[in-house]
């Protein structure tokens, strides 16, 4: 509910907007410190709840005031004219329960419905001044306006002591107070009896007394005291009632105790507390739950025995950065939570102690220098840490209850033997010395070993059916650089990494769920056997030394061969697999791919790049492929095509990239005896074959969308004759239909033409009869003897004759062309205006290094084509 008062202009004192956590009235606090003010901070405070009229006289409250209905001046007047909203005053006060204390101070001067509801008492119960500038004027006032208030808190204000007296005895209802921050006399705590009901005192970061005089605390129904970072010599407390005690960093020397309900005692980081002095206080509380003793350096084993023998029910001992403690001869069979964080004292002969506390749940052995050993079987375990241990070297823990384990930094640990049936995660990562691991972990899912170096082959059998972990489900072993040969053999594996291992050799896996592996860094890998997995997919092109695969996987779809150029053995059993990328395996010879494909049926797509093994014996197994779709025979020795023509009749994409053995005739079937009917892309860069077998091609395979001619050196002038859109070189007359007998041809296809590099092309000249209606991109660029090009193609939208440095004539007849790239062209920008003329729809030109059009032309160019929107220029970008 945002409430909005537009009578808060009136105020001298603003508060800016403030966005507060809404609680129930029950948690309600009266805290302006949350807050964003404009007014001074010794004014905030009274100008937020009460206006002060000229005069001395405050005829009008804006909390808990007396309506004065015969006053017609001031805010009185608004009052008159306010418009009441239909809220019940019960709906109001449910509403407003809502709101924090600061928006409940603006919410009171909308109205005086509104005034009276927020200022109700429920909303006021706690009152918190901590580090305001109050008055003691203002801080009686707000007591008499709310006498039922519950809670208090004035910390870190002035007059410190006289408002806690005002407090005291204002507030008769008072349970919690907090003060701190100041100096408290011994007065304050003897007035401590006269409030009644008071179940909760905190002091912080105060002087008790004079410093040197003995404090005294008596209550008969306190609770809980907490008197934190206090300074004073001695201090005695008698509260038959109390129940936890926090002296946490404070300076006395003695501490009297005579709290016999007593079950938490918090003396952490009290330096000046000699050892007979904590030991006086702990044993003189019997009903003891809790003890913090942290940071008392003087606390001796001895203490320790009389505290056990004491407090029988002692369940929660810190004594962290206690160096005397050796826990010797100590028993404590009650405990469930141990820290014993940078104890120099704790070593292996310290378990024979903790073994006595069977109903021990945490332990905590932080930065324990001298321990090399932990060998416990406690059966309520649930939760260690052995961090920073730098002598330690040995781990043996039974605890069916175990649940988490934390182990690191610890560069000596070699053994560890862990049996648990919750455990479900496991972390040891950068032991650098651990080469033994026990596990009888029936519920463990996740094992991280990352940067265990000294790890050997043997892990594997942990990790195998049989070994322990029957539900593992995640392993990883990253730069584990001691493994050579890896075996896995489970049922519950799904994810399995190798990162980084690079030592490893051999790969076994015999896991029919692994739906993961991960093997970056692998490098030295020469065999690897998938007999079977769950793999989906798979890469292996970053072991280059694979020379042995086997692989059965019944869900693989993708498997990646590209570089394992001495792979001479493969054996693929996926039923499932539509992809295989066998770039670059020179070794991969014809026998081995007929096995493939006669048992990997549903492959479409099949990358042979660079595979001079694959014959003739190879590609006729292809006729096993019914769904191949794609064929890269790039860089091969390929001399015939005729067992592609046969074996692949549903062929849309053929990839003959540098194919430099086939003869002309190769490309015959294509053009006069339809083969490959389905074929839509073909890629004959950087081959040898003659013109004519090109522009036979180009004229007779209407079907074909993409073509690449990419660095074909035979490739002469495009023209396509007008007569009867064949392409012909400047050599070749064209064949002409005449007469009425004169058949209309169908259009082309073609989409994509690239002719990058073709350094014999001279012109180029593509007139509206040779049907390239569907034509959208041309790329000639780096043709450098290219001099002249015509093209008029309707649906033209991209042509690149970038580095074309011998262009001199451009003529354009193209209305959807919207990318021109004229890059380091020798044209002047006299043909490049009348080219573009005609362009209607284009929106990006590029002339960058063309050194006959400046950047001051590129005024008459936008002229030229008021579609224009990028125009890229050697000295600007228009």
């Amino acid at each position: 509910l945002a409430l909005i008062s537009c009578s808060e202009c009136c105020y001298s004192t603003a508060i800016s907007s403030v966005a507060g956590n809404s609680s129930s009235s029950g948690d309600k606090h009266y805290d302006i410190t949350h807050g964003s003010y404009v007014a001074s901070k010794n004014e905030i405070f009274y100008h937020t709840f009460m206006l002060n009229n000229v005069g001395e006289e405050n005829q009008f409250d804006l909390i808990g005031g007396n309506d004065n209905e015969g006053d017609t001046s001031g805010p009185s007047k608004t009052e008159d004219l306010e418009i009441r909203m239909d809220l019940t005053d019960d709906l109001l006060h449910m509403v407003f329960s809502f709101l924090d204390h600061l928006n409940l101070c603006r919410a009171a001067i909308v109205c005086r419905q509104w005034r009276s509801a927020s200022a109700h008492e429920d909303f006021w119960r706690c009152l918190n001044f901590e580090n305001r500038n109050i008055s003691v004027e203002q801080f009686e006032d707000m007591c008499r306006r709310y006498p039922n208030a519950t809670e208090v808190n004035v910390s870190g204000t002035p007059a410190i002591q006289l408002l806690v007296m005002k407090a005291v005895y204002s507030l008769r209802n008072l349970e919690v107070l907090s003060l701190g921050k100041g100096v408290l006399g011994e007065v304050f705590f003897h007035s401590l009896a006269d409030c009644h009901v008071l179940r909760r005192l905190n002091v912080n970061d105060a002087t008790l007394g004079n410093g040197i005089q003995e404090i005294s605390v008596n209550h008969d129904r306190l609770r809980h005291l907490q008197l934190t970072k206090c300074r004073m010599m001695r201090i005695s407390i008698r509260c038959p009632q109390l129940e936890t005690l926090s002296l946490k960093r404070s300076t006395m020397a003695q501490a009297a105790l005579n709290c016999p309900l007593l079950h938490e005692l918090d003396i952490g980081a009290c330096h000046k507390l000699s050892d007979a002095a904590i030991r006086s206080a702990a044993i003189s509380c019997t009903q003891l739950e809790s003890l913090d003793m942290s940071n008392c350096s003087c606390v001796s084993d001895e203490t320790l025995r009389e505290i056990a023998g004491h407090c029988g029910n002692l369940r929660a001992l810190d004594a962290s950065y206690c160096p005397n403690i050796s826990l010797e001869s100590v028993s404590l069979p009650m405990l469930t939570v141990l820290k014993l964080d940078n104890c120099e004292g704790i070593t292996s002969a310290s378990m024979a102690a903790i073994a006595l506390s069977t109903m021990l749940e945490v332990l905590e052995l932080d930065n324990c220098g001298l321990l090399t050993s932990v060998s416990l079987e406690l059966p309520r375990l649930q939760n260690i840490r052995l961090v920073h241990c730098r002598k330690f070297v040995e781990l043996n823990l039974r605890s069916v209850v175990l649940s988490s384990i934390m182990v690191s930094n610890c560069p000596l640990l070699q053994r560890i033997n862990l049996t648990s049936s919750s455990l479900q995660k496991l972390s040891l990562q950068k032991q650098e010395s651990l080469n033994q691991l026990a596990l009888q972990c029936q519920s463990l899912q996740e094992v991280d070993l990352t940067d265990c170096e000294s790890l050997t082959n043997s892990i594997c059998d942990v990790f195998n059916d049989g070994g322990g972990c029957p539900m593992l489900k995640s392993l990883i072993l990253a730069n584990c650089e001691s493994l050579t040969a890896v075996q896995f053999s489970s049922t519950s594996l799904t994810s399995l990494s190798l990162d980084g291992c690079r030592a490893i050799t051999s790969l076994d896996l015999n896991c029919p769920n692994l739906e993961k592996v991960s093997l970056d860094g692998c490098d030295h890998l020469e065999r690897a056997e998938f007999f079977p997995v769950g793999l989906r997919s798979l890469n292996l092109g970053i072991c280059p030394k694979l020379n042995v695969l086997g692989i059965e996987a019944p869900n693989m779809e993708l498997l990646e061969l590209k570089g394992c150029g001495v792979l001479s053995e493969a054996s693929i059993n996926c039923p499932l697999l539509t992809s295989l990328d066998a770039s670059f395996c020179s070794q991969l010879k014809d026998d081995c791919l007929s096995a493939t494909t006669a048992s990997c049926s549903k492959i479409v797509s099949l990358i042979l790049m660079s595979c001079p093994s694959v014959g003739s014996d190879g590609l006729y197994s292809l006729s096993s492929l019914q769904h191949l779709t794609v064929l890269d025979l790039s860089y091969t020795f390929l001399t015939n095509l005729q067992p592609v023509y046969d074996s692949c009749v549903k062929l849309k994409v053929l990839k003959l990239q540098a194919c430099k053995y086939l003869n002309d005739s190769s490309l015959e079937p294509l053009y006069k005896e339809g083969a490959l009917p389905a074929l839509e892309e073909l890629d004959l860069s950087y081959g040898t074959l003659c013109q004519s077998a090109i522009e036979e091609l180009l004229s007779c395979c209407t079907h074909l969308t993409h073509v690449s001619l990419n660095g074909c050196v035979n490739m002469h002038d495009l023209i396509w004759d007008c007569s009867t859109g064949t392409s012909v070189t400047s050599t070749m007359l064209s064949l002409e239909i005449e007469g009425p007998e004169a058949v209309e041809l169908p259009n082309r296809l073609l989409q994509n033409l690239n002719c990058v590099g073709c350094q014999s092309i001279k012109k180029v000249h593509i007139p509206p009869a040779a049907r390239c209606c569907h034509l959208s991109s041309l790329n000639l660029s780096l043709s450098y003897y290219l001099k002249e090009v015509d093209l008029a193609c309707l649906n033209l939208c991209f042509l690149n004759l970038s580095n074309c440095n011998s262009l001199e004539v451009l003529k354009l007849d193209c209305p959807r062309l919207t990318s021109l790239f004229l890059q380091n062209c020798n044209i002047d920008e006299a043909a490049v205006e009348v080219a573009i003329s005609k362009c209607s729809m284009l929106e990006t030109l590029d002339v960058r290094f063309c050194p006959k059009i400046c950047a001051m032309s590129m005024g008459r160019l936008r002229g030229a084509c008021l579609s224009l929107k990028r125009i890229f220029s050697s000295l600007s970008h228009a």
